[in-house]
């Protein structure tokens, strides 16, 4: 492993935790969830094209994404348009520390989505149990003394469904995507989902003019949290592969959290810590990245 591996996966970890900050201050601030995840995803294409153009020439970027065309599609509804629009409409009644935690469970659901899709792959005990385990947090995380009442429940709940998604796609890019460059599928896949997000946004336009915060909160969450997120997060899946990527998964609640307590007075209680432990202990043991030590078999004097 190289030493450029923990500098990238911190860099994604404080860009995706803080997506989450920007996200609670552009809904706060006027944006509602469709035009502002439908503007996200616009301008992020926009910015992931003309790098795409600059580093490979028009032509081939034109190319390379409209034979792409169907993948980016469904990349760009399970792995932007649904979750995006469901995380912002959660993040309109939980804080954003809580929902990054929720979106620590998209491991979780890795593993059984991989139960009907990846065969392949061996799910012994142990993993099921970390699937318990991560649920048992993700129940203490939605169910627990929640400020906002049933609405942060149904916040909370969404954001765990945009996870589904989220881990949905990952799967689908394991099985049918390999051979496709990572840029090609961000450009194509964040203009698919502007596409898509198009008639949300028209029928959910702001009442008032958004405040200045809410505007500077879309741009930094579109060109940090989407647009540079999607570059970095490529780079480390084609260097180190997707097990290494998956520690993100650790340290941007972390992040998200420090954000939220830091620049929203956001409080960090018991249960969202104890939450956060159980699903990342959930996460450790269905990934197989924690087990128990075999005993070495000691040889018998002959």
């Amino acid at each position: 492993m190289t030493r450029a591996y923990w500098p990238l996966l911190l860099g994604l970890a404080a860009m995706w935790g803080a997506s989450y900050l920007f996200i609670k201050v552009g809904v706060e601030g006027g944006l509602p969830p469709g035009p502002m995840m439908a503007a996200r995803s616009l301008l992020a294409g926009v910015l992931l094209a003309a790098y795409l153009v600059a580093t490979t020439g028009l032509p081939r970027a034109r190319s390379a994404v409209a034979a792409a065309w169907w993948p980016c599609v469904v990349l760009g509804a399970l792995n932007a348009a649904i979750p995006f629009w469901l995380v912002a409409w959660g993040e309109q009644h939980i804080d954003s520390g809580i929902a990054a935690v929720a979106q620590a469970s998209v491991p979780i659901f890795s593993i059984l989505v991989g139960l009907r899709f990846l065969r392949h792959e061996r799910i012994g005990p142990l993993r099921l149990a970390g699937v318990g385990v991560g649920f048992v947090g993700v129940g203490v995380l939605a169910g627990v003394d929640p400020g906002g009442g049933w609405w942060a429940v149904a916040g909370t709940l969404a954001v765990v469904l945009a996870s589904v998604f989220y881990a949905s796609a990952g799967i689908y890019g394991q099985l049918r995507i390999q051979a496709v460059p990572g840029p090609v599928l961000a450009t194509g896949s964040m203009l698919a989902s502007a596409v898509m997000l198009l008639p949300l946004a028209a029928l959910d336009l702001p009442d008032t003019d958004p405040t200045a915060w809410a505007i500077v909160s879309l741009l930094a969450l579109t060109i940090g949290g989407t647009a540079a997120a999607q570059l970095v997060l490529f780079r480390v899946l084609r260097l180190y592969g997707a097990r290494k990527l998956s520690l993100v998964t650790y340290l941007m609640p972390g992040f998200a959290l420090g954000y939220g307590a830091l620049f929203l007075d956001e409080p960090v209680t018991a249960a969202t810590v104890g939450a956060l432990a159980l699903i990342l202990l959930g996460v450790a043991l269905g990934s197989g990245a924690l087990r128990p030590r075999r005993r070495p078999v000691e040889a018998t004097a002959k």
